[in-house]
Protein backbone atom coordinates (compact mmCIF):
# COMPACT_ATOMS: atom_id res chain seq x y z
CA UNK A 1 0.00 0.00 0.00
CA UNK A 2 1.41 3.82 -0.79
CA UNK A 3 2.06 6.07 1.67
CA UNK A 4 0.09 8.69 2.76
CA UNK A 5 0.23 12.41 1.99
CA UNK A 6 0.67 12.60 6.28
CA UNK A 7 3.48 10.24 5.90
CA UNK A 8 5.39 11.77 3.20
CA UNK A 9 5.15 15.07 4.53
CA UNK A 10 6.71 13.95 7.97
CA UNK A 11 9.01 11.79 5.84
CA UNK A 12 10.20 15.49 4.12
CA UNK A 13 10.43 17.42 6.83
CA UNK A 14 12.70 14.58 8.73
CA UNK A 15 14.51 15.22 5.53
CA UNK A 16 15.20 18.57 5.96
CA UNK A 17 16.18 17.69 9.71
CA UNK A 18 18.56 15.80 8.78
CA UNK A 19 20.10 17.45 6.33
CA UNK A 20 20.39 21.09 8.43
CA UNK A 21 22.14 19.05 11.18
CA UNK A 22 24.45 18.23 9.08
CA UNK A 23 25.19 21.56 7.67
CA UNK A 24 25.37 22.72 10.98
CA UNK A 25 28.02 20.34 11.99
CA UNK A 26 30.56 20.77 9.06
CA UNK A 27 30.08 24.59 8.70
CA UNK A 28 28.26 26.11 11.88
CA UNK A 29 25.06 27.83 12.16
CA UNK A 30 25.73 31.09 11.44
CA UNK A 31 27.05 30.27 7.91
CA UNK A 32 24.75 27.87 7.13
CA UNK A 33 22.13 29.33 4.83
CA UNK A 34 18.05 27.92 3.65
CA UNK A 35 19.82 27.91 -0.15
CA UNK A 36 22.49 25.60 0.90
CA UNK A 37 20.10 22.97 2.82
CA UNK A 38 17.63 23.18 0.48
CA UNK A 39 20.25 22.37 -2.54
CA UNK A 40 21.77 19.54 -0.28
CA UNK A 41 17.98 17.99 -0.53
CA UNK A 42 17.99 19.00 -3.71
CA UNK A 43 14.67 20.81 -3.62
CA UNK A 44 13.71 24.59 -4.44
CA UNK A 45 13.97 26.99 -1.66
CA UNK A 46 10.38 27.40 -1.94
CA UNK A 47 9.98 23.62 -1.29
CA UNK A 48 11.89 24.12 2.07
CA UNK A 49 10.01 27.11 2.84
CA UNK A 50 6.37 25.39 2.59
CA UNK A 51 8.24 23.67 5.81
CA UNK A 52 9.99 25.83 7.84
CA UNK A 53 10.33 29.89 7.16
CA UNK A 54 13.57 30.20 9.09
CA UNK A 55 16.81 27.64 10.04
CA UNK A 56 15.63 29.01 13.54
CA UNK A 57 12.21 27.19 13.01
CA UNK A 58 14.08 23.67 11.54
CA UNK A 59 16.03 23.72 14.86
CA UNK A 60 13.21 24.80 17.05
CA UNK A 61 11.36 21.32 15.32
CA UNK A 62 14.22 19.54 16.22
CA UNK A 63 14.16 20.21 20.11
CA UNK A 64 10.60 19.90 20.03
CA UNK A 65 10.97 16.28 18.97
CA UNK A 66 13.23 15.71 21.89
CA UNK A 67 11.59 17.73 24.43
CA UNK A 68 7.98 16.44 23.94
CA UNK A 69 9.07 12.71 25.33
CA UNK A 70 11.59 14.48 28.61
CA UNK A 71 8.31 15.79 29.00
CA UNK A 72 6.39 13.23 29.67
CA UNK A 73 9.52 11.04 31.93
CA UNK A 74 10.00 14.88 33.77
CA UNK A 75 5.95 14.53 34.75
CA UNK A 76 6.43 11.09 35.64
CA UNK A 77 9.46 11.39 37.82
CA UNK A 78 7.93 14.99 39.52
CA UNK A 79 4.87 12.16 41.04
CA UNK A 80 6.85 9.62 41.83
CA UNK A 81 8.62 8.69 45.81
CA UNK A 82 12.13 10.33 45.45
CA UNK A 83 14.31 6.79 45.95
CA UNK A 84 16.72 5.28 44.70
CA UNK A 85 14.84 3.37 42.59
CA UNK A 86 13.23 6.53 41.13
CA UNK A 87 16.41 8.30 39.85
CA UNK A 88 17.61 4.99 38.30
CA UNK A 89 14.74 4.44 36.18
CA UNK A 90 14.96 8.42 35.55
CA UNK A 91 18.40 7.95 34.36
CA UNK A 92 18.05 4.32 32.10
CA UNK A 93 15.14 6.29 30.15
CA UNK A 94 17.35 9.92 29.70
CA UNK A 95 20.11 7.90 28.70
CA UNK A 96 17.79 6.12 25.91
CA UNK A 97 16.67 10.05 24.96
CA UNK A 98 20.18 11.04 24.81
CA UNK A 99 20.90 8.17 22.44
CA UNK A 100 18.82 9.16 19.86
CA UNK A 101 19.68 13.26 20.23
CA UNK A 102 23.48 12.73 19.79
CA UNK A 103 23.40 14.35 16.84
CA UNK A 104 21.89 17.67 17.98
CA UNK A 105 23.99 18.04 21.27
CA UNK A 106 27.11 17.56 18.88
CA UNK A 107 25.47 19.95 17.37
CA UNK A 108 24.77 22.25 20.58
CA UNK A 109 28.80 21.72 21.40
CA UNK A 110 29.60 22.50 18.16
CA UNK A 111 27.81 25.66 18.21
CA UNK A 112 28.13 27.36 21.36
CA UNK A 113 28.09 31.17 20.56
CA UNK A 114 24.96 30.78 18.64
CA UNK A 115 22.71 28.79 21.24
CA UNK A 116 23.44 31.76 23.65
CA UNK A 117 21.05 33.03 21.56
CA UNK A 118 18.92 31.07 20.18
CA UNK A 119 15.40 30.08 22.13
CA UNK A 120 15.86 26.32 21.67
CA UNK A 121 19.05 26.24 23.38
CA UNK A 122 17.05 27.77 26.90
CA UNK A 123 13.76 25.42 26.09
CA UNK A 124 16.56 22.74 26.59
CA UNK A 125 18.40 24.08 29.58
CA UNK A 126 15.22 24.08 31.72
CA UNK A 127 14.28 20.62 31.16
CA UNK A 128 18.10 19.67 31.96
CA UNK A 129 17.80 21.86 35.25
CA UNK A 130 14.32 20.23 35.97
CA UNK A 131 16.03 16.67 35.62
CA UNK A 132 18.94 17.83 37.95
CA UNK A 133 16.31 18.90 40.81
CA UNK A 134 14.95 15.27 40.66
CA UNK A 135 18.42 13.43 40.53
CA UNK A 136 19.64 15.86 43.58
CA UNK A 137 18.44 15.57 47.53
CA UNK A 138 18.48 18.93 49.09
CA UNK A 139 19.01 18.11 52.39
CA UNK A 140 22.20 15.16 50.88
CA UNK A 141 25.36 16.41 51.97
CA UNK A 142 26.48 18.79 49.78
CA UNK A 143 29.14 15.35 48.36
CA UNK A 144 26.17 13.65 47.88
CA UNK A 145 24.26 16.38 45.99
CA UNK A 146 27.31 17.01 43.53
CA UNK A 147 27.36 12.80 42.73
CA UNK A 148 23.64 13.13 42.15
CA UNK A 149 24.33 16.09 39.42
CA UNK A 150 27.20 14.14 37.89
CA UNK A 151 25.17 11.71 37.54
CA UNK A 152 23.38 13.60 34.89
CA UNK A 153 26.05 15.82 33.60
CA UNK A 154 28.53 12.69 33.08
CA UNK A 155 25.99 10.94 30.10
CA UNK A 156 26.32 13.92 28.07
CA UNK A 157 29.99 14.64 28.66
CA UNK A 158 31.00 11.00 28.37
CA UNK A 159 29.35 10.88 24.10
CA UNK A 160 31.62 13.37 23.45
CA UNK A 161 34.67 12.74 25.33
CA UNK A 162 34.31 8.61 24.53
CA UNK A 163 33.77 9.37 20.35
CA UNK A 164 36.90 8.36 19.15
CA UNK A 165 36.93 5.41 21.15
CA UNK A 166 36.95 1.93 18.99
CA UNK A 167 33.37 0.76 20.47
CA UNK A 168 30.35 -0.48 19.68
CA UNK A 169 27.70 3.04 20.43
CA UNK A 170 25.59 0.37 22.21
CA UNK A 171 28.16 -0.69 24.30
CA UNK A 172 29.64 3.02 25.23
CA UNK A 173 26.05 3.74 25.91
CA UNK A 174 25.52 1.01 28.71
CA UNK A 175 28.97 1.85 30.17
CA UNK A 176 28.08 5.73 30.79
CA UNK A 177 24.72 4.02 32.12
CA UNK A 178 26.58 2.01 34.75
CA UNK A 179 28.85 4.98 35.46
CA UNK A 180 25.95 6.91 36.04
CA UNK A 181 23.48 4.74 38.31
CA UNK A 182 27.13 4.00 39.94
CA UNK A 183 27.07 7.66 41.27
CA UNK A 184 23.39 7.49 42.35
CA UNK A 185 24.10 4.53 44.35
CA UNK A 186 26.64 6.25 46.17
CA UNK A 187 24.85 9.03 46.53
CA UNK A 188 22.03 7.15 48.28
CA UNK A 189 24.03 5.06 49.84
CA UNK A 190 22.66 6.48 52.85
CA UNK A 191 18.80 5.66 52.09
CA UNK A 192 17.47 3.36 54.35
CA UNK A 193 17.26 0.22 52.83
CA UNK A 194 14.19 -1.57 52.33
CA UNK A 195 12.86 1.84 51.05
CA UNK A 196 9.74 1.89 48.99
CA UNK A 197 10.19 0.82 45.20
CA UNK A 198 9.15 3.18 43.30
CA UNK A 199 6.11 1.99 40.57
CA UNK A 200 6.81 0.84 36.97
CA UNK A 201 7.60 3.79 34.83
CA UNK A 202 4.86 4.24 31.88
CA UNK A 203 5.04 3.20 28.36
CA UNK A 204 6.97 6.41 27.49
CA UNK A 205 7.00 6.53 23.50
CA UNK A 206 10.58 6.11 21.72
CA UNK A 207 12.30 9.36 21.50
CA UNK A 208 12.22 10.72 18.09
CA UNK A 209 15.53 10.75 16.60
CA UNK A 210 16.81 14.13 16.89
CA UNK A 211 19.67 13.26 13.99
Amino acid sequence: MGSTPQARRGDTRQRIQDVALELFGEQGYEKTSLREIAERLEVTKAALYYHFKTKEDILISIFQDLARPLDELLDWGRGQPRTLETKQELVRRYSLALENALPLFRFMQQNQAAMSHLRPGETLKDRMLAMSDLLRDPEAPLTDQVRGLSALFVMHTAQFAMQHLEADPEEKRKAILEVALDLLAQANAREKPGASEAPDAPNIPDTPDAR
